[in-house]
């Protein structure tokens, strides 16, 4: 495979977190704070999606596999913590089903545009979609005891990023979706 530099070894770690994420939510009420650890985790592998970009861009590594394993690190990051989330029911099945369809429906988009040899970078849809699902999911596993009417703050916050979520997934198709209509 090659020498791995720095920004993409922290990509995966981002990768060895998600099951540590997983076993730490699943945990809860059989092991003391396993909520705050595990939003810890979830915050710090969150963190080095911001760490690694920087650090290739910096150096002058942005690498084909580095690129791959970023946004696949993200998706797994963010699924698991959801797939977490839906264990011990702290969020809805539509919402997760709407972000984890986004994700789905946008890497097959970037399929199809890369095989037209275009290149699909984040727009800025992109990057508030990334930040709200951090808040979100963060409020979620730490379920603050503030309530706004019918609702929890955490899952008013994951309303949000269900919104923000498919509003994401409509930009890349307004602006790529003809690569799927001309059947490229």
């Amino acid at each position: 495979m090659g020498t791995l530099t720095l920004s993409t070894r922290i990509t995966l770690l981002r990768i060895v977190l998600v099951p540590v994420l997983l076993a730490l939510l699943v945990a809860e009420g059989r092991l003391a704070n396993a909520e705050v650890l595990a939003a810890l985790v979830f915050l710090v592998a969150s963190f080095t999606d911001f760490i690694d970009g920087y650090l290739a861009r910096r150096w002058q590594q942005v690498t084909t596999l580095g690129n791959f394993l970023d946004t696949t690190a993200d998706k797994l990051l963010v699924m698991g913590a959801l797939l977490g989330l839906l264990a011990i029911d702290r969020v809805d099945v539509w919402v997760a089903f709407v972000v984890i369809a986004r994700e789905v429906v946008v890497v097959g988009l970037r399929a199809v545009a890369a095989a037209a040899s275009v290149v699909i970078s984040a727009s800025i849809w992109g990057k508030l979609k990334f930040n709200a699902q951090v808040v979100g999911i963060t409020l979620a596993i730490l379920r603050p005891h503030v309530r706004i009417g019918a609702l929890w703050l955490d899952e008013w916050a994951m309303l949000a990023v269900a919104v923000v979520s498919a509003a994401s997934a409509l930009d890349y198709f307004f602006r790529f979706g003809d690569l799927v209509r001309a059947g490229r």
